[in-house]
């Protein structure tokens, strides 16, 4: 078979040489057959960004002009790829890349393949010339005005190749980041390039992390990026250089060189920015939030009181659960806000289930790009790096107001509210009594979802997934008042009937979690699954031990050697032996989808 492949790609080879037009064929072809075999990593390109966010590429109303994008950028696009090395004509990178965030908004369905414009991009970025003209297309042609926009910078540099340093350094020079007048002026025009190199140093920030990512930290990108925070520049600006920041210190390195240059400056830059958070200018919010963030957790200062000391949580009984969160989304020391800068998709649950009666909560949007807010219970699965949250799995519903849809089992279906916007609030009313979901925008309700019942029955959280920079307040009647509550109907508020412990309400800094756990003491005894309770059986046939009850009844198969499990046995007293006989419901089953 290898054989016989080899001899047909050494004859096809040579006349693709001659015939650009069965090149476009065969590559066509080539990617269907791809798809196939790589599936994953095809429904992977937007599913990381958001719940599988490949769909009709465009609506009705839009494809005929999108037909007649593709097919002049596809002309032009086959003589940029196919030069070796050549000219590369700027205006058509920049309509592919305009092409692409001009679709991404309905890119929703896994099964359908990517647009052609990223495809062509993909042919572009395999050079180093092409990978720069498209990075320089990404700083120079994403405005400033969509809210995708640093989204998709994200996924266009995480499904392009990797960089060498020697071509991420050339990058540094093309940028010109000693103008002045990159940051000096508050017209949108002048914000747009310094937001997007914001964004791009930021995303190969994270994806370099090593020794690449500190070569890309050279002494002008440090100043440009520090310069960049100061408070009289426009706040997009400022935010998207502290997140940069915030990335290249995941490099411990990097971290130690920033921390530096900040104690340099009296007053500590950060600082200043911190005091931005819950300001009523939105964008103001999220600097204030991310500078917060990482005082906390990054650029720690000498006397620096950690906010989860400050903050006065007495009237709190419910907020989002620091322990049941995807890794890396950021949660207010108040434990009411969230945000996610990283390009995986991230999920929380709240602190609180409800099994009867009718709920309702709030969310103030803060960012008005791709976020699912809505209900889950526990075995809903969140699956970060998949791109799978709320509202993807028979487990869970989720309200996707950027996109205009209702997610639930991974389908989506329109509605009809326009696009959010920050400032606005979305209610959320659960019924268990008519077993009904109703979303509302502004106090403007849809019809009621019972969809989510099929399968769910109880054990409901508030819960929440987020693309890329996006962020949400919560409110579950702790001091707020809600500002649209229903008015058909008696709801019950969670702050009213949930409680928590003063330990349970404390949003610890990573570092400060990484040294409990370090601190924390495992007994010998301790059951290997989840180090809480005793080993107490031995599962059977295998005779492997190690497990308490919990988590005894719990498996199906055992985690050691795969045997199928047949008993569970009170290892604990051979005189009395507790048998517990295999219960095909006592083990949960969770339908995970395919890729």
């Amino acid at each position: 078979m290898i054989v016989t492949f080899w001899i047909v790609h050494s004859i096809v080879t040579s006349a693709i040489q001659h015939n650009g037009l069965l090149k476009q064929v065969l590559q066509s072809l080539v990617w269907k057959m791809g798809a196939c075999i790589c599936k994953d990593k095809t429904n992977t390109i937007d599913n990381r960004r958001g719940s599988n966010v490949v769909s009709s590429l465009m609506s009705s109303e839009t494809s005929t002009r999108g037909q007649q994008s593709v097919q002049t950028d596809a002309r032009i696009g086959t003589h940029v790829s196919t030069s070796s090395g050549g000219w590369r004509e700027v205006k058509t990178v920049d309509a592919l890349v305009l092409e692409t965030l001009s679709v991404i908004r309905s890119l929703v369905d896994n099964e359908r393949e990517p647009p052609q414009a990223m495809l062509y991009l993909q042919e572009v970025s395999e050079s180093q010339s092409g990978w720069l003209q498209m990075v320089n297309s990404l700083i120079h042609s994403i405005p400033i005005e969509d809210p995708l926009g640093p989204a998709v910078v994200t996924l266009l540099l995480d499904e392009c190749p990797l960089p060498t340093k020697e071509t991420t350094l050339v990058l540094c020079e093309k940028m010109n980041l000693n103008n002045e007048e990159q940051g000096a002026k508050n017209q949108k025009k002048f914000c747009q390039i310094p937001r997007n190199i914001g964004v791009v140093l930021g995303c190969l920030a994270e994806k370099l992390a090593g020794p690449n990512s500190i070569a890309l930290l050279t002494p002008r990108v440090l100043e440009y990026l520090l310069r960049n925070l100061e408070m009289s520049l426009p706040p997009v600006v400022i935010l998207h250089s502290l997140v940069a920041l915030e990335k290249f210190a995941q490099t411990s390195e990097n971290k130690a060189t920033i921390n530096r240059a900040l104690q340099r400056n009296s007053p500590n830059q950060i600082e200043d920015l911190e005091k931005w958070w819950q300001n009523s200018d939105y964008q103001k919010r999220e600097v204030g939030f991310c500078a917060k963030w990482c005082l906390d957790n990054l650029f720690i200062t000498e006397g620096h009181k950690f906010s989860h000391e400050a903050e006065d949580l007495s009237a709190v009984n419910v907020m989002l659960n620091s322990n049941d969160v995807s890794e890396y989304l950021k949660i207010s020391p108040d434990g009411t806000e969230a945000r996610s800068d990283a390009s995986s998709f991230e999920s929380v649950r709240c602190t609180f289930q409800v099994d009867s009666g009718i709920w309702y909560y709030e969310v103030t949007i803060i960012t008005d790009g791709v976020m699912q807010i809505g209900w889950a219970t526990k075995d809903s699965s969140f699956l970060n790096h998949e791109g799978y949250g709320i509202g993807d799995d028979e487990y869970s519903m989720a309200y996707d107001g950027c996109r205009q849809l209702i997610w639930y089992n991974a389908d989506s279906k329109p509605h009809e509210h326009k696009s959010w916007k920050p400032g606005d609030t979305i209610g959320l009313l659960l019924n268990l009594e008519d077993k009904e979901l109703k979303f509302s925008l502004n106090g403007q309700c849809l019809s009621p979802h019972k969809d989510l019942f099929d399968h769910a029955k109880g054990g409901f959280f508030a819960a929440a997934s987020f693309m890329s920079y996006q962020q949400c307040e919560f409110n579950f009647g702790a001091s707020k008042p809600y500002k649209y509550p229903p008015k058909d109907v008696q709801f019950k508020r969670f702050n009213d009937y949930a409680s928590l412990s003063d330990e349970d309400k404390i949003i610890l800094p990573r570092h400060k979690k990484l040294e409990l756990l370090k601190s924390l003491k495992v007994q010998e005894d301790s059951c290997t699954l989840c180090f809480d309770n005793k080993a107490t059986h031995c599962l059977l046939p295998c005779n492997h031990k190690g497990f308490c009850y919990k988590c005894s009844i719990q498996l199906e198969i055992c985690p050691i050697c795969r045997c199928q499990i047949a008993e569970r046995v009170n290892s604990c007293d051979n005189d009395d032996r507790d048998i517990v006989k295999l219960n095909p419901t006592a083990s949960k089953k969770r339908k995970h989808k395919k890729s």
